[in-house]
């Protein structure tokens, strides 16, 4: 795969992210875009509320300790990022938000602080769910950011890419790529300059280099399968009625 082919190509089919939902599950999970004042958080809720999520942007631990599941959304650059979100003591609660099993989607850069940390602007510490460190894109005869649209080749299949063509077409802005220590996270890869992690999934931790909300019916079928996989994980978690109880006389 060429970076100019992927660069030129985009998805056209509908690929209907609301069939991503489980028959019969739970109504609307609520999923939170955790505001930190960077990333496109109106447009990521905007997106999520496409696909059949109650979706709301928020920086309030209560509110984020509620939520079905939970976006990390990002745009700029790491260190500034992590140093707001300490500041605001949103890394310990996405530390354990995770550790409780809630579901935890990164997206952009917001993928990238799900790792442990990061080169950029001298070096800075991430969030550490995800083992590894974040790196410059090595792209010698290339522009960076890499700007456009990529095709991601999925290495298997999990319910967070379900539906999607292999390859699928996401639309990436970015100058860092995540360097897994674990390569069996990485779900999806592309290529621009060197192949590099598109989608990664460990347990209940989820990410996309991609924008999601920028890559039209394939972006929207990824949001619309983690609208899922939460929708599911609330299901999990609702107690079931014992079978042979009738209606009360």
């Amino acid at each position: 795969m060429s970076a100019q082919r992927a660069a030129s190509s985009r998805p056209t089919a509908d690929t209907g992210p609301r069939a991503a939902r489980q028959d019969g599950g739970a109504d609307m999970p609520s999923i939170a875009v955790v505001d930190y004042g960077m990333g496109n958080r109106r447009s990521v809720e905007k997106a999520l509320e496409r696909v059949g999520a109650s979706a709301f942007v928020s920086r309030d631990h209560a509110e984020l300790r509620a939520a079905d599941g939970l976006l990390l959304p990002g745009v700029g650059a790491f260190p500034a990022a992590m140093a707001t979100i300490r500041e605001l003591g949103l890394d310990e609660l996405l530390r354990e938000r995770a550790a409780a099993g809630t579901p935890l989607f990164g997206s952009c850069m917001g993928m990238q602080l799900l790792f442990e940390r990061s080169e950029e602007h001298g070096g800075a510490e991430g969030l550490g769910l995800l083992r590894g460190e974040v790196r410059t894109l090595r792209a010698p005869d290339l522009k960076l950011p890499h700007i456009g649209w990529s095709e991601v080749q999925w290495r298997w299949r999990t319910a967070l890419n379900e539906g999607l063509p292999d390859p699928a077409f996401l639309y990436h802005v970015h100058s860092f790529i995540a360097y897994p220590a674990d390569p069996e996270v990485v779900l999806g890869t592309a290529e621009y300059g060197e192949i590099f992690p598109a989608v990664v999934e460990q347990a209940n931790i989820y990410g996309a280099q991609s924008h999601p909300e920028k890559s039209s019916t394939h972006g929207l079928r990824l949001l619309g399968n983690f609208v899922g996989i939460c929708a599911a994980a609330v299901d999990a978690r609702m107690p079931t009625q014992p079978s042979g109880l009738g209606a009360p006389s």
